[in-house]
């Protein structure tokens, strides 16, 4: 953008004039300042995309669930503010873990060899014993994968399966309950790359006609995007879950709005670190697109951008 005399000034943040995170955010927003500015872009960008009836792609790492964020997401899908989910088969893992045990306060210092002589798996600083992950997966999931099986099921996408595991762990505090609930399809292209995947692996060793159909979910995902009319995505984090919301969305000539949440660098060339503008040279994302890219720890810029959307929303 380009200085003239009419261009916007910048302003201090007066924090006493904020009475919620809306206020704070727009404050934020006016003083043009470095990521500041970026969370009240973000906001904005976000209201937009809901007001104007877009189909909304949200998409997220694992990492994230086995802390408080999980909460954030939940209500999204809660309130419908999203239509589609794209994750990894780790979010499976813990929104599923979390809803049965409990995890734990850790400290990113702590001396991981004594923590595997006790069994316990450090995520960050995030603690989790490994009868909160893989036993009680185990436990619970290979009776629901037998009781599918024998009811007929046998060859299943992602989005089925998920949606199924929704309605089977019956718990609100869970992602995939409400995205059970509220029909809103969940799909994990890497669907074997954690837990659940490895214990779909064990089911399959004795039932070897029971199947996972990647392509029914890509075939989902391309009546998707063929048929919307507007298009748009949070997107927390890089790797998989970004490159299959921005792919899909090339074919229908790109995204109209996104919001992108990271803290990958450009500078290695990866599909993680490189911001929303990078996708609009391979048409994922339009020229003309609402879009920002924010630097930062998400369990840090996701509540300040969607609670600060909340309060707009309600109000």
């Amino acid at each position: 953008m380009a200085f003239n005399g009419r261009s916007r000034k910048v302003a201090d943040i007066r924090l006493e004039e904020c009475g919620n995170l809306w206020d704070l955010t727009e404050q934020m927003y006016a003083s043009g300042g470095f990521t500041a500015k970026k969370i009240g872009e973000a906001v904005r960008i976000l209201e937009k995309m809901v007001n104007d009836d877009a189909y909304v792609f949200l998409s997220f790492p694992a990492d994230i669930i086995s802390t408080g964020a999980r909460g954030i997401i939940r209500d999204l899908v809660k309130r419908k503010l999203v239509s589609a989910i794209i994750t990894t088969c780790g979010t499976l893992d813990h929104d599923l873990a979390r809803s049965w045990k409990p995890y734990y306060h850790g400290d990113f210092l702590l001396d991981d060899a004594s923590l595997r002589k006790r069994k316990i798996n450090r995520l960050g600083n995030i603690l989790i014993p490994d009868s909160s992950y893989g036993l009680i997966l185990e436990n619970k999931l290979m009776p629901f994968l037998k009781k599918m099986y024998d009811s007929g099921a046998r060859k299943l996408a992602t989005y089925e399966l998920t949606d199924r595991l929704g309605e089977y762990v019956g718990s609100e505090d869970s992602i995939l309950y409400w995205a059970h609930r509220n029909s809103i399809p969940v799909f994990v292209p890497g669907i074997t790359d954690g837990s659940v995947g490895s214990q779909l692996w064990m089911f399959w060793q004795e039932h070897k006609d029971f199947q996972i159909d990647l392509l029914k979910d890509e075939h989902m995902l391309s009546d998707i995007v063929f048929s919307v009319k507007k298009a748009g995505a949070l997107m927390i984090g890089g790797g998989i879950s970004k490159h299959h919301t921005i792919w899909w969305n090339q074919f229908r000539g790109g995204l109209d709005y996104v919001v992108y949440l990271t803290t990958a660098q450009e500078f290695d060339g990866s599909l993680s670190g490189a911001p929303v503008r990078e996708a609009i040279s391979w048409g994922k994302v339009k020229s003309g697109a609402r879009h920002v890219t924010v630097e930062g720890d998400a369990t840090v810029t996701l509540p300040l951008v969607i609670g600060s959307l909340f309060t707009r929303l309600r109000g």
